[in-house]
This record gives C-alpha cells, sequence and structure tokens, in this order.
C-alpha cells in the first residue's frame, strides 16, 4: 500500500468517525420512550424570554408560561433591542420586564446575560429556565426540567420540537424531519448511551450558580451550543430530558428558512475546531468520558451536510481508484456512505411519521443544493454577525 493509500484511508476513517456516532445514536433512539419518575423538589426559579421584535408572539408566550409557575417565581421578558411594542405587550400579559438598548452588541447570549444581572441584582432564585419568545414550554414540561436540574445540579435541555407550518412544501418537510432527529432523536440516543447532550437554546434549566462559571454575553451565532460546551468543560455538562418537549414553527419562507440554516451550520461549523480539542484534552485530563462523547457529537454536522462531505470523500476514493490507486480507500468511503443512509432511514421512519411522504424526496436534490451554497457560504464569506430570524408575515430583519 502506497502512502497515497495510507493516507487516503486515514482520511477516509476520520470522515466515518461522525457516521458511526450518528448511526450509534440513531439506533439507541429506536426503542420507544419510557417516562422516568419525577424529581421531588421543586427548586425556586426564574424563566428568562429573551426577545427581540416580538411583540406579535410575546403576550401568547407569556400566557402560556405563566400557569407553570409557582408562588415566588419570576417571569422575566429581556426586550432586547426592540423597535417595536415588545416590551409593552410583555407588560399587558403579566411578566416582569427589563429593555436593552445596545445596538452595537447585538446577539441573544447579550440579552441573557443582561437578563441574569438583573435576577442577580434583585434576588438570584435557584434555577433559571430560558425559553424563546417564538416558543410553547407546557408547565408540565417547565416543572420537570427545573426540578431535574435541582436534583442533578447541572444544565438539563428539554426535547426541541421544531413543526412544519401549515400546507408546508417537500423540502420544508423534509428539513423538519432531518431537525427532529438532530434536537430530539440524537440527544435522546445519546442519553440513553449514557452521554451528554448539547443546548438547544430554549427550553433548557440551569441551577443560576453555574452562570457565574461560563460567560453568556457574546454575539456568537450558535451561542446556545456554546454555552452547553462552555458548561461541560466548567465540569457540568447538560443531560437531556425527553419527557419535556419545547415547541416551536420553522419558518415558512424561503429566505427566513435560509437565514436561520446558515445561522445555525455557521455557528456549529465555527465550534467545531476549538471545542472538539478542548472537549478531548479536558476528557483526557479529568478522566471524564463524558466530554469525549460531547467532542464526538459536536463533530456530526447536520444531516445533509456530513452527507455531502462524505460523498466528497467517496468521490475522491472512487477517483483516486479509477487512476490505478488502491480500493481500500473506496471501501471505507461506500461503507461509511451506506450506513448513513441506512442510519438516516431508520432514523425517519421512527421521527418522520406523520410528517414525510416518499414523494417529498424529490425536493431533495433542491436542499442538497441550498446547503452546499451554506457551505460554500461558510468557506468563502462566512456569517459572523447574528441576525433574527424572520416571523410568519414579516418582512426583512434589519
Amino acid at each position: 500500500m502506497t502512502l497515497i493509500d495510507l493516507t487516503l484511508c486515514a482520511l477516509m476513517l476520520a470522515g466515518a468517525v461522525p457516521v458511526a456516532v450518528f448511526a450509534a445514536q440513531v439506533l439507541a433512539s429506536l426503542p420507544a420512550l419510557r417516562p422516568a419518575p419525577v424529581p421531588s423538589r421543586r427548586p425556586s426559579l426564574a424563566v428568562l424570554v429573551p426577545a427581540h421584535d416580538e411583540a406579535g408572539q410575546i403576550a401568547a408566550t407569556v400566557a402560556a408560561l405563566r400557569p407553570g409557575l409557582c408562588p415566588g417565581d419570576r417571569l422575566l421578558v429581556v426586550a432586547d433591542n426592540c423597535r417595536d411594542a415588545t416590551a409593552a405587550a410583555a407588560r399587558s400579559a403579566g411578566a416582569e420586564v427589563v429593555e436593552r438598548h445596545d445596538p452595537a452588541r447585538r446577539g441573544k447570549g447579550y440579552a441573557l446575560d443582561y437578563g441574569y444581572r438583573h435576577l442577580a441584582r434583585t434576588g438570584l432564585p435557584e434555577t433559571l429556565v430560558v425559553v424563546d419568545a417564538d416558543c410553547a414550554l407546557a408547565p408540565a414540561g417547565l416543572d420537570r426540567i427545573a426540578r431535574l436540574s435541582a436534583a442533578i445540579g447541572g444544565p438539563v435541555q428539554a426535547a426541541y420540537r421544531l413543526d412544519p407550518p401549515l400546507q408546508a412544501s417537500s423540502s420544508l418537510r423534509l428539513a423538519t424531519v432531518a431537525t427532529v432527529v438532530k434536537q430530539i432523536g440524537r440527544p435522546l440516543g445519546g442519553s440513553r448511551l449514557g452521554w451528554p447532550c448539547g443546548i438547544s437554546g430554549t427550553g433548557f434549566a440551569v441551577p443560576t450558580r453555574l452562570l457565574g462559571e461560563v460567560g453568556l454575553a457574546n454575539g456568537h451565532l450558535a451561542e446556545d451550543l456554546k454555552l452547553g460546551l462552555d458548561l461541560a468543560l466548567a465540569g457540568h455538562p447538560p443531560r437531556f430530558c425527553p419527557e419535556a418537549e419545547v415547541t416551536s414553527t420553522l419558518p415558512a419562507g424561503a429566505a427566513a428558512r435560509r437565514a436561520q440554516q446558515t445561522r445555525w451550520e455557521h455557528g456549529h461549523l465555527s465550534l467545531i475546531l476549538p471545542y472538539a480539542a478542548a472537549l478531548a484534552r479536558a476528557a483526557l485530563r479529568r478522566g471524564d468520558a463524558r466530554l469525549a462523547a460531547m467532542a464526538l457529537d459536536l463533530c456530526v454536522l447536520p444531516l445533509v451536510t456530513l452527507a455531502l462531505v462524505e460523498a466528497g470523500l467517496l468521490g475522491a476514493a472512487l477517483a483516486w481508484w479509477a487512476v490505478g490507486g488502491g480500493a481500500a480507500p473506496l471501501l471505507i468511503a461506500a461503507t461509511s456512505l451506506a450506513v448513513l443512509v441506512l442510519a438516516f432511514a431508520l432514523a425517519a421512519r421512527r421521527w418522520g411519521g406523520g410528517l414525510l411522504r416518499w414523494q417529498d424526496l424529490r425536493a431533495l436534490p433542491r436542499l442538497v443544493a441550498g446547503k452546499a451554497g451554506i457551505l460554500a457560504r461558510f468557506a468563502l464569506r462566512r456569517q459572523t454577525v447574528w441576525v433574527r430570524t424572520e416571523r410568519a408575515g414579516e418582512g426583512p430583519s434589519t
């Protein structure tokens, strides 16, 4: 075997690692869920809702959260750089409201930090629960993640379900299934393997004493993922709670959906190298396999992006074989792509029930082309500034 063969084999094996992680998570997620008992002690809590120009729906979000509060709990809305009546609507709905005006520092991380510091000045509760302004978290789910967070002394992430809008297109249904697998299927499978999960940005609870150990104030595109990784490096890997579910709706407009996907994927990709290495070093230094699992999970790219990378590796191996190179790289790459396709088929059957139809697969080339464009922009002109996703019926955000 030549040096080029060995190098290509090593490259193909490296590409197969995230596929193996994805397949293991999918397989572990397949059995039906058996709800775990609810911890008995309920901590004092504050629900923090960061909101940027959410006047149209903040009242409904507040109304849905209030029944889950107990005497002494707080519901704080941070009206962050708002140009509309978000603050007034939230106050009218019964929430405590603080307003932040700092156009130079845009991003949800800054809003979370502002709300946390307000709570610290006025009476910090034991647990903080974060819910986005366009999401719904039922009282039972709020209660469960707060109790579990207090019981384990660490962060807890609810299952984040993004539903398709009414009369969704085939590409939206495909995107919905991929998102459900990412936000629910994979974390569930990982938790059954004893792995931590990432933080999804909404529907998570964390003991407030831990927030002093990490920096919330940042404008990173994936501030939620970054927070979970920072908490893990501080010794508090997040726990997944599939029994609690926080829900929202995928944006219906193509431009809004593309902007959301670009923010998510560019943010994720920018965190892989620094945080995977940091987690691996911390895992070795502390002898903590959970951190190694988080490093591996971080390296699993979003599904279509991962498939594009695997197809590219297969193409390179096939080209080398065609000019007389060894067959080993081609065998590894082909096996890896086949495992990925099989794992997705199992995941779609388990998590795509009622969402996906066979004819929706016709939209796959268009979805792949869109993801290829997002990857190209990351390589050539990556997004670095946080931009809010448009809601239904809105014009472009500025």
